[in-house]
């Protein structure tokens, strides 16, 4: 009997949960989902959000300057170290298609007079980056579109060859309709078009639920909230339109791998070294 009343007489355990408890999402994807409507995050966005100044640019929500005096930190890193800074906002064009029909096409929007061009045998090899500034098709000197870095795909034994041409944002729309027009690239491949992913409704109920109480999720007008669409790709194109194109008569295909495809910029003595000891090779396995 003493044990029994010992039970009852024992507090029980407040439901009330602390605030970072109550506030914290049961479903955090939908709810990163949900605050990318409007401007894309990078894969290091939630380690640049909680030591930079955000700034929403391009499509995109950037670091801009860091909450910390770290610009001696940053400084001795490029000096004596390694500084890694994260460039997926850059857009990338990739190109496939023979490599005699590629440069042909490619010749009209660059000149020798500028520097090296996509033709040089120390680019087509890919082992080394190249940098150039693209012009209007037969109008250079006039009509600059602006400088693109490129990397040609080392050979494999075929005629095909495939480019990736690296962009900034903005030039990204400019650049893209100059490609399509020298190729005639102007027919969709087939399942190119993306479409966004929406939740469902249970998902949406979840990230409207806390732990300690449900409240309902209203918009501006007080009327029922549309549910969250993720959407593919990047900040620069509308998810419902397409991201290959493909020309009928020479086969070039032009691909939109924005944000598909990672960039990562190493400044520093060390970076070598740090790509050495981060990167190791795979085992090939014959059959």
């Amino acid at each position: 009997k003493q044990a029994e009343k010992a039970v009852h007489q024992k507090k029980e355990q407040s439901k009330t949960k602390c605030r970072k408890a109550r506030r914290r999402h049961i479903n955090l994807v939908a709810e990163f989902n949900h605050r990318q409507r409007k401007n894309i995050w990078l894969e290091t966005h939630i380690w640049h959000a909680k030591r930079f100044h955000m700034v929403k640019k391009w499509g995109y929500c950037l670091g801009n300057s860091p909450t910390e005096k770290s610009y001696r930190a940053c400084y001795r890193a490029m000096t004596k170290h390694c500084l890694l800074q994260d460039l997926s906002y850059y857009c990338c064009l990739e190109l496939k298609g023979k490599e005699n029909e590629l440069l042909k096409q490619l010749a009209r929007i660059c000149s020798i007079d500028t520097g090296l061009t996509f033709q040089e045998a120390c680019f087509l090899s890919g082992r080394f980056e190249g940098s150039l500034n693209l012009y209007r098709a037969d109008r250079y000197p006039e009509d600059m579109l602006g400088p693109v870095t490129f990397i040609w795909k080392p050979r494999d034994g075929s005629e095909n060859r495939q480019l990736w041409i690296w962009v900034h944002p903005v030039l990204k729309k400019d650049i893209l309709e100059e490609l399509k027009a020298i190729f005639q690239c102007t027919e969709p491949e087939e399942m190119c078009i993306t479409e966004p992913v929406t939740t469902s409704v249970q998902e949406e109920k979840e990230v409207v639920t806390s732990l300690g109480r449900k409240r309902k999720k209203e918009d501006k007008e007080g009327e029922k909230a549309v549910p969250v669409k993720k959407i593919i790709g990047d900040g620069t194109r509308d998810p419902f339109q397409s991201y290959s194109w493909i020309a009928q008569t020479t086969g070039i295909a032009i691909s939109d791998r924005s944000m598909e495809i990672l960039r990562y910029r190493l400044i520093g003595p060390l970076s070598h070294s740090v790509l050495t000891e981060t990167l190791k090779a795979a085992s090939v396995q014959t059959v």
